[in-house]
């Protein structure tokens, strides 16, 4: 068992201390230092290309990329009607705009291949969608964050439905077994056939269940522990001893191929790691002095067959963090708080593509999708890089 105490950026050169107990009184370090390769990124400011119908996103709160490629998003058509969504007041106050689908497919060169979702018959659209996932067999997923919400949605790429697990309304906490708690995100583990289940903004869980019946077949809390929702947590204070408790929202809960889930939970800064069991290996802080909503939002690992990179989202700092998987060290960071492209306003979620390209979208206000393309690796020169602006001429 390792718990790794903060990733501390040093004010001297590029060195990235990561402050790891691994025994009785033991301190180690992981360290970036000069000469490190990582993997280096370009935002594409063209990509994707405009939508037709006067369409525009709303908060974007999910991304993710299916075996040829293809980018979905799903996005809440929550534009101003004053000012953003004229063509949909009653009566219109303009020709422009109007909400796109709720999920939107695009191809890696940005043109838009479909679009559907919504309320239809046969199940129950959240009340407010959020996160999306391709399975092995480019079946879609996805949750939903309102009050209600307590289920996951199926979809097949057309948008028929294939499945709803849970029912609204009926979620009655973190030992429910058949209902969920406003549920982030759903990730695969496909030679197991199990989905894991970021549960979520309602419950304190990693929850997994078979993907075919929707069995729940184990679930966990911070460090492993059953979660307990009357364990009462006041707002995070990094200066408080580490929360046994996951605090709302559990936002992510991604497994790799050699074993590990590694869960976000957002507001206490912080990844932890587990086996497939539950069984806790490490946490991991990341700019713990974070306040609010958090600093680790989302995951997503390079498509090497070790994975031997994982890029952060974090949505409050405005970056992704590049980070060594094997030692959970930080290699360095791109991005920067903005409206322009390669900066972000509240990245909310990343993907990569089988090329190593990586795919946002940003919540609240940003109401976006970006791509950054993969240059290969290369030497460390920043700790942060800002916006990975792509050089003239390329």
């Amino acid at each position: 068992m390792t718990r790794m105490r903060g990733f501390v950026t040093s004010t001297v050169g590029l060195t990235l201390l990561a402050a790891c107990s691994t025994g009785e009184g033991e301190q180690t370090s992981g360290t970036a230092q000069n000469g490190t390769m990582a993997p280096m990124f370009e935002v594409d400011p063209l990509w994707p290309k405009p939508l037709p119908n006067h369409w525009i996103l709303g908060s974007a709160v999910g991304v993710t990329v299916d075996s040829e490629d293809h980018v979905w998003i799903v996005h809440r058509q929550n534009g101003n009607i004053r000012t953003e969504l004229g063509a949909a007041a009653d009566p219109p106050s303009g020709e422009c705009c109007l909400p796109a689908p709720n999920i939107l497919e695009y191809d890696q060169e940005g043109n838009l291949l479909s679009s559907w979702g919504g309320p239809g018959e046969g199940y129950d659209w959240p009340e407010s969608n959020h996160g999306i996932t391709a399975d092995h067999m480019d079946n879609l997923w996805i949750g939903g964050n309102g009050g209600p919400d307590a289920h996951i949605l199926k979809f097949a790429q057309d948008g028929s439905f294939l499945m709803q697990f849970g029912t609204p309304g009926a979620n009655t906490g973190s030992d429910d077994r058949n209902n969920f708690g406003r549920v982030a995100k759903i990730a695969f583990d496909p030679t197991a056939n199990e989905a894991y289940i970021a549960d979520g903004y309602g419950n304190r869980r990693v929850a997994v269940i078979d993907m075919d019946s929707g069995e729940l077949k184990r679930y966990w809390g911070a460090y492993g522990n059953p979660p307990d929702d009357d364990v009462a947590l006041d707002s995070y204070n990094p200066n408080d001893p580490p929360a046994q408790q996951f605090r709302n929202p559990v936002h992510c809960a991604e497994p790799t191929n050699d074993g590990l889930v590694y869960v976000c939970d957002r507001p206490n800064d912080r990844i932890q790691v587990f086996q497939k069991d539950g069984t806790f290996v490490q946490e991991i802080f990341v700019a713990p002095e974070t306040l609010g909503d958090g600093s680790t939002w989302d995951i997503a690992f390079s498509r090497d067959p070790e994975q031997r990179f994982l890029y952060l989202a974090d949505g409050k700092n405005m970056k992704i963090y590049i980070i060594e998987r094997e030692t959970m060290t930080i290699l360095t960071t791109f991005g920067d708080g903005g409206r322009q492209p390669g900066q972000f306003f509240a990245v909310h979620s990343i993907a990569t593509d089988s090329d190593g390209n990586i795919y946002t979208t940003e919540t609240y206000e940003g109401k976006r999708v970006q791509k950054f393309v993969y240059r290969g690796l290369g030497p460390v020169t920043a700790e942060n890089q800002g916006t990975v602006w792509p050089e003239r001429g390329q």
